[in-house]
């Protein structure tokens, strides 16, 4: 069933955390609220689940409103950062909680717990207790004990942030494939932009309370709305410019020591914004191509990454930016070097300050 958010405004006291924020989502979506700590996203996780009382608006599934129902009446699965799994159970102990918890014993949920062990990887540890599982055998745990109860919708509050890089890759993957199987609506909070934008099918940028920007992974990157999308997903070069219309429908953005020209623009023309440039979009070379829109920069600072080099570059008036080169011997540049920075206009935007 899909979720759907009306007018919601949350509080912790006289302070306002959420107002008036509307949101829908999908049935069967992997959603995520991506966002820095202290933004809202997991007081608007919780909400959801029924633990943080509203103080308006309204919240349903599927069109039942469970605004005042508490969190055993709402059809959810939860998985916590902290696994929140009891140590003095088994594996099978804990994953059966929530069957229990609604009256199923016995042969019939045996099966299911066996089925949502299976499912995770699992089957063969049912009798350990969590302290002699791994990290990422805990966090299956808790999303087999999520699974188990066949819950409407599935939320998720920061899951893989206590686990190493390459466990979080795999314990990704897991929780991608499972969803897409049951179909579940999901929504999944995090901080980390690589698990937001390869997990989801819609992700929602978090600030202050509110959503700044919603769209598919593709969008929230290629086509950010504001600067702080721009540079909380991903990395950018956030460049004030003073904005002029050009041929052919692109846009003159100038930046000081360059006129550098855009092709996408979200605000009129004519007025200030901000020319965004992604990193890995500028090409280095040793001196500029012909047809092809240059600056001329010196390189200030490098770092090999070992699959790339990131350059710090100065184009001069006390403007700096960051490139990246991928190509074979891409740590070819030295401090002092001077270069010539391309820049496809197809790849520049300039939006709003």
């Amino acid at each position: 069933m899909g979720i759907d958010i009306s007018d919601l405004s949350v509080a912790y006291g006289t302070e306002k955390v959420i107002s008036g924020l509307t949101l829908n989502i999908p049935e069967g979506c992997f959603f995520t609220l991506l966002g820095p700590s202290g933004c809202g996203k997991t007081t608007l996780l919780r909400t959801i689940a029924g633990f943080v009382p509203t103080c308006g608006g309204t919240i349903r599934f599927g069109g039942l409103d469970v605004t005042r129902l508490p969190p055993h009446r709402r059809a959810i699965g939860m998985v916590f950062q902290d696994y929140a799994l009891f140590p003095d159970k088994t594996v099978v102990q804990n994953v059966g909680y929530g069957l229990r918890a609604r009256g199923e014993k016995g042969t019939a949920a045996r099966l299911k717990i066996d089925e949502a062990l299976e499912r995770v990887g699992l089957g063969a540890l049912g009798d350990r207790h969590p302290a002699a599982l791994s990290g990422g055998q805990r966090q299956r745990v808790a999303l087999a004990r999520a699974l188990v109860i066949k819950p409407q919708v599935l939320l998720m509050d920061e899951p893989l942030s206590n686990l190493d890089a390459k466990l979080r890759i795999q314990i990704r993957e897991t929780i991608t494939e499972l969803q897409r199987e049951a179909n579940i609506t999901t929504v999944f909070v995090t901080h980390d932009q690589e698990e937001a934008l390869s997990m989801s099918d819609l992700v929602g940028v978090m600030n202050r309370g509110a959503v700044e920007q919603l769209g598919t992974p593709q969008e929230i990157y290629a086509r950010p709305l504001t600067g702080y999308v721009a540079d909380f997903v991903g990395s950018a070069n956030r460049l004030s410019a003073d904005l002029r219309p050009h041929a052919q429908g692109l846009i003159e953005a100038d930046i000081g020591p360059a006129r550098i020209l855009a092709s996408d623009a979200l605000v009129a023309p004519a007025e200030k914004g901000l020319l965004i440039l992604r990193p890995e979009d500028l090409k280095i070379t040793p001196a500029a191509q012909e047809g092809v829109q240059s600056v001329p920069a010196t390189v200030r600072g490098r770092q090999y990454l070992g699959a790339k080099t990131s350059y710090r570059l100065d184009l001069g008036g006390a403007i700096e930016v960051t490139a990246e080169s991928h190509e074979t011997g891409h740590d070819r540049y030295a401090p002092g070097d001077r270069v010539s920075l391309g820049i496809d206009p197809a790849l520049a935007r300039v939006i709003a300050k």
